[in-house]
Parts: structure tokens; sequence; C-alpha cells
């Protein structure tokens, strides 16, 4: 049996670890939450019931998902823009 390496063990346990939101993280996981919610609902008004429709919503939850794990999991701290995306 080939055993991974450190890297690898470390990397499965900072993957399948809690991280606690701290600091500004709170705050920057609200707004991922909230715009792609928004995303979400507009996606839902803007195209017929589907599975199309179905897969879009899991998809944009999917992604929120995967947003929400690049900050948890990655120590840097992240810095908010009050930019306005249209």
């Amino acid at each position: 049996m080939k055993y991974p390496s450190e890297a690898v063990v470390a990397d499965m346990q900072n993957r399948f670890a809690y991280h606690a939101p701290t600091g500004n993280k709170v705050n920057i996981h609200a707004e991922l939450r909230n715009r792609f919610g928004a995303i979400a609902l507009f996606t839902l008004a803007s195209t017929p019931p589907s599975r199309e429709q179905s897969l879009a919503i899991t998809k944009i939850e999917e992604a929120m998902l995967w947003a929400n794990a690049a900050i948890a999991r990655n120590p840097e701290p992240v810095e908010t823009t009050d930019q306005k995306v249209d």
C-alpha cells in the first residue's frame, strides 16, 4: 500500500476540518450568501421551470459552497470591496 505524503495528509485534514469563521470572514460569508441568493432568485424568475433551471440552481448553490470553502480553508485575511457589480 502506498501512503500519501505528509503534505497530502495535511491537505486532507484541512479539507475535512471545521473552520470556524473569524474576523471579517463572517461578513464575507454573509455577503456571498446574499449575492448568490440574489442570482438564484433572478435565475428562477428568468427561466422556465425545467431540468435546466434545476441544474442552474444546483450549480449556483455549488459555487456558493466552494466560494465559502475557499474563504474558510485559507488563512489569508479577506478584504471586501463595496463595489457594486453590474
